[in-house]
């Protein structure tokens, strides 16, 4: 499955200079997990990393920082990960677990992001795909039933 077809297309997003706090705010209120931070949120939107609320809380909160005055910029780790909508979810797989992240913006051929893709994604698609292999299985054996009565 391409990417394109697997990612969630309304994607959160924020600057680099917005506080923790704020993006606290903003993942509480939309219940998400995560914020992409972008370039320029209505133009072009180039991811530069994914703040989770994961990392709010070991990064900020656990080392006694003021999420009012801590940006997010100082919370991303670069490079950021991220995958082509025109790839397929095999390979971001592959990449997810070549650098240990759950969470994969998905860009355009012009790197503007288009999409999400999390590992809860992935699971749900590869959840599918078994219970279509179990139907296979179940279908032939009663296929072969009938024909052989």
């Amino acid at each position: 499955m391409l990417l394109k077809d697997a990612c969630t297309a309304d994607v959160v997003c924020c600057i680099g200079t917005t506080s923790a706090l704020e993006a606290a705010r903003i993942m509480r209120h939309k219940h998400i997990g995560d914020v992409v931070v972008v370039d320029d949120p209505d133009e072009g939107r180039i991811p530069l990393g994914i703040v989770t609320d994961r990392d709010i809380v070991v990064e900020v909160l656990a080392q006694g920082l003021d999420p009012s005055r801590t940006n997010l910029a100082s919370l991303i780790h670069t490079p950021v990960v991220i995958a082509h909508e025109s790839e397929d979810t095999g390979s971001l797989v592959e990449r997810m677990c070549a650098h240990g992240v759950r969470r994969v913006p998905v860009v355009n051929q012009d790197g503007a992001l288009v999409g999400i893709v999390t590992l809860d994604d992935l699971l749900k698609i590869l959840a599918a795909d078994v219970s279509a292999l179990t139907e296979i299985t179940d279908k032939g054996q009663r296929r072969e039933q009938h024909l052989r009565r």
